[in-house]
């Protein structure tokens, strides 16, 4: 019971985390004092913290190394952009953007359930460089890609928009490198946090749950777990599916707040997929606030140091290590703990002294 209570307070906490940081936004946003570059990264700040916590899934939960969960959320984005400038045109805004990512994460989860069956026979450095790949391929298919849709149906053409063969009443869906246009565009900062919360939620439970242990379990140790009946397969398969659904649900996010959605390499490419994992590793492998704390801060952190021009960068770089040697040296990490031991020795006195 004592257990139960305190993964409680846990997933309570983290909770109140998000909803304070909401809360603070819209007053610091309804106040005026909010800049227009900060007003600019609200949007953004979610789906980087969806993407963070959903990528812990892999690497935290079930120890595994992926690198290809940018291409989980292009696939996402594509798909909620698609339907968008589509089937979801004459919709309302709000059931438009639901459905979008209703289907952003289920066609997302479906692409990692296939990616899955061969990858996941793989471990450590070979999963790695397998879901790289196919995070690049995902993004250069989508750019070699014609799509389009008449009254005949859909046309899809690998060379040029013209070969087609659109009717006079067709409509170009995605232009090869160009992209989609006339998304939308409405996706915002309450939305965001909507769908953060939902995601924290799906995670919470999982972990807590018997497969979370399960998966836990297999991670801690393979042949043990295998030796008392557990499938590894299924319950490795369990995470990485809800971990690519829910970076679909990020790239639906990403592509309803821009106006033209461009499969590029700074948008889903390897950078980004190292960018997720660095969030992930900065916060704590295994940590879901951390890794929501280390992406709202790798997020701001960019921009504010814009005025140091091309100094920011070795800022940043600086930032990094310094962070990944608070999180990770023993030291740093010994002194945390007596920090934290402190904080409770003085909590537990004074509820004495007041009892």
């Amino acid at each position: 019971m004592k257990e139960i209570s305190k993964k409680t307070k846990q997933s309570l906490t983290t909770y109140a985390l998000v909803i304070a940081f909401y809360a603070v936004c819209e007053i610091w946003l309804k106040t005026g004092n909010m800049s227009s570059l900060m007003e600019g990264l609200l949007v953004p700040l979610c789906y980087y913290m969806i993407l963070a916590v959903s990528l812990n899934i892999v690497v935290g939960i079930s120890g595994e190394l992926s690198l290809g969960h940018a291409g989980f959320m292009c696939v996402g984005a594509f798909t909620g952009a698609i339907f968008a400038v589509t089937a979801g045109s004459g919709l309302p805004e709000l059931l438009e953007l639901v459905i979008a990512i209703i289907l952003g994460a289920a066609v997302s989860g479906a692409f990692g359930f296939l990616i899955g069956i061969p990858v996941l026979r793989l471990r450590g450095d070979y999963l790695a460089i397998v879901t790289l790949a196919f995070g690049e391929i995902i993004k250069n298919v989508i750019n070699a890609i014609y799509l389009g849709v008449d009254s005949n149906g859909i046309h899809i053409s690998i060379k040029d928009a013209m070969s087609m063969g659109l009717a006079a009443d067709g409509v170009t869906i995605i232009k090869g490198a160009q992209g989609i246009t006339r998304l939308p565009r409405n996706a915002n900062f309450t939305i965001g946090i909507i769908l953060l919360l939902i995601s924290l939620f799906i995670i919470q439970n999982l972990i807590n749950s018997r497969q979370g242990r399960a998966i836990m379990a297999i991670r801690d140790n393979r042949i043990a777990a295998e030796s008392i009946g557990l499938s590894v397969s299924k319950y490795k398969m369990m995470a990485f599916v809800i971990s690519a659904a829910l970076a679909g649900v990020a790239g639906v996010l990403y592509a309803h707040n821009l106006s033209t959605l461009q499969a590029t390499p700074k948008n889903f490419g390897y950078n980004m997929s190292i960018m997720i994992l660095v969030f992930v590793v900065l916060g704590g492998i295994g940590n879901i606030k951390g890794s929501m704390i280390a992406a709202v801060i790798l997020t701001i952190l960019p921009e504010k140091l814009r005025f140091l021009s091309d100094y920011r960068m070795l800022i940043y770089a600086v930032v990094l290590i310094v962070m990944m040697l608070f999180n990770s040296a023993p030291k740093a990490i010994a002194f945390r703990e007596r920090l934290v031991e402190s904080i409770n020795m003085k909590r537990n006195k004074n509820a004495k002294e007041e009892a």
